[in-house]
């Protein structure tokens, strides 16, 4: 889901060190493209971030984290006010995470875990509670904790085939367009048989999966910037509320009013 990137009008209020940073964007803040020499977790403790890669986007609701392997070239862009925290793991530690862009389910322990390790005990001496051994020993707590959080189905993957990146490009600029995909292939000259092959093949979903996807990922960033839910509905394709409620909940794990009370919370 490319974004228009763009200096906000006031930079974030960043504070970083060596194992990781908090940094504080206005609705719409965007980094400028860069990568690490090690793998990264980053949390949205408010708000809402994207993490956009050359393989896909990444929607990083306040109840997932999303992992960046090393040498990844990413930027970051805020939806809503957003308190975005990084952590970087050790090499040794970094293997025991997925080598490709993953998305996972936040438990209680986990987001305590991330918020002591990127908290002011890591930058100030007057609130450092814990040693480097303490530090590495919360990291493979939070780790395991990841580690038995399946993936969730929040990275949308970003298609290379020119006939599916002219879909994306029309669906990413409207994502309500509910032109068919045999419509779509008139359009661009394609069959919709090769196409239903192709998203197969390149994104491991159907087309109508990867729009639903797409949709909702819409929804989460419509939501967090203070959209009701029967807009948001309506701006992401779904006539019936009702419909975006029940593919909201089963993709994210919450119904849309309650997802945007925790936002406001």
């Amino acid at each position: 889901m490319p974004a228009r990137r763009q200096n906000p009008a006031a930079g974030p209020s960043s504070r970083l060190w060596s194992s990781g940073g908090a940094h504080l964007w206005p609705s719409g803040g965007t980094s400028s493209g860069h990568s690490h020499t090690r793998g990264h977790l980053v949390y949205a403790a408010r708000g809402v971030l994207s993490v956009h890669t050359e393989t896909g986007t990444s929607i990083v609701p306040a109840n997932r984290i999303a992992w960046t392997p090393a040498g990844f070239a990413h930027y970051h862009r805020a939806h809503g006010e957003t308190d975005m925290r990084i952590l970087f793991l050790p090499p040794a530690q970094a293997r025991l995470a997925p080598p490709r862009p993953a998305v996972f389910e936040v438990s209680n322990l986990a987001r305590e875990l991330l918020l002591v390790l990127t908290g002011p005990g890591n930058y100030d001496d007057t609130a450092r509670k814990y040693d480097r051994a303490a530090q590495a020993r919360l990291r493979r707590v939070l780790l395991d904790e990841l580690h038995e959080s399946p993936e969730q189905r929040l990275h949308l993957p970003e298609p290379r085939d020119d006939r599916l990146r002219a879909i994306a490009a029309r669906l990413y600029e409207d994502p309500a367009d509910n032109t068919s995909l045999p419509d779509l292939g008139r359009a661009i000259g394609a069959s919709a048989r090769t196409l239903s092959r192709l998203f197969q093949a390149e994104l491991g979903m159907t087309f109508y999966e990867w729009r639903t996807q797409l949709r909702v990922y819409r929804a989460l960033i419509l939501l967090a910037e203070g959209h009701d839910t029967t807009r948001t509905a309506h701006a992401c394709g779904w006539s019936n509320p009702s419909h975006f409620i029940a593919a909201f909940t089963n993709l994210i794990g919450t119904t849309p009013g309650r997802y945007r009370a925790d936002q406001r919370s």
